[in-house]
């Protein structure tokens, strides 16, 4: 259980500083503002799991794992199954995490991935089904951050979606149809998990009068405010959502539209190339 803080503040000399190095137009590691850290995907890291996925952006490292369990379905979809989505902020990721319950940002976070899944079709819910009105499968996806350093939500997307499409459907037996009982052999991967197309998230944020793409932690704690959209591999967006206070005119948004679809086309094509190399 974690719960994150405010953002510490930095001396002024080092906020101008990092203000004078976006307003030309790059990171101060150098890059420029709209292009991301390097993206490291690693599969299988949780062996416990029924799939799991270590994403390393930069520095900032989330690890995604999923469990299914056989449970019942909900009143208003009894041939579906279901997604629960759960995000933990680890105390020792950064020093402005506290143990406790997962506070609104956990929350948000955990919200945004289980919009962006659900709103794509990305999992085809029917397809989940054991016995209609009576068992489906359940999918837990649990997002930890495991080191904080800037730009969590696109790099939980990610993580997300690798741990997913690295998910296998156990070995199951219904033993009676008529009452549910479903005999589940974890040991015995079966089929994996059904996946209908990719969908990731791009999160700009406006640091100055720059809309920045990936910011480091410190280069984020001088942003006023963000916006996350998702985007699926048809080009549709399926989630958009604004964190901050502060204001956009319409050319910021579309310029923030305009490129988070060429970004989402990048992060698809990594997202594509890992899993084929995996």
């Amino acid at each position: 259980m974690s719960k994150t803080m405010e953002q510490p503040l930095i001396p002024r000399i080092k906020y101008n500083a990092i203000l004078n190095i976006i307003s030309r137009g790059y990171h101060i590691d150098k890059r420029p503002v709209t292009s991301y850290r390097p993206i490291e995907i690693v599969y299988g890291v949780a062996p416990k799991a029924e799939g799991s996925a270590l994403v390393r952006l930069g520095n900032t490292q989330i690890l995604a794992g999923v469990k299914l369990e056989v449970g019942q379905p909900y009143p208003d979809t009894p041939d579906e199954g279901a997604i629960v989505v759960n995000a933990e902020y680890i105390p020792a990721a950064s020093p402005t995490f506290e143990p406790g319950p997962p506070d609104e940002n956990a929350i948000e976070l955990a919200r945004i991935i289980d919009r962006s899944i659900r709103e794509s079709k990305a999992i085809p819910l029917d397809k989940l089904c054991i016995i209609p009105g009576k068992k489906v499968w359940i999918v837990w996806l649990d997002i930890y951050i495991l080191d904080y350093d800037g730009n969590i939500v696109d790099a939980s997307m990610l993580a997300s979606m690798a741990a997913l499409s690295n998910t296998y459907i156990p070995y199951f037996e219904i033993v009676d149809q008529h009452t549910g009982i479903v005999k589940v052999n974890k040991d015995q991967k079966v089929s994996p998990l059904p996946i209908n197309k990719y969908v990731v998230t791009v999160t700009t944020y406006k640091i100055g009068d720059v809309l920045v793409i990936d910011p480091t932690a410190e280069e984020e704690s001088l942003a006023q405010h963000r916006i996350a959209v998702s985007i699926d591999e048809e080009k549709r967006i399926v989630g958009l959502q604004k964190m901050g206070l502060g204001a956009l005119t319409e050319k910021e948004l579309d310029e923030i539209i305009s490129l988070s679809m060429s970004k989402a086309e990048e992060l698809i094509t990594i997202l594509k190339k890992s899993r084929s190399s995996s």
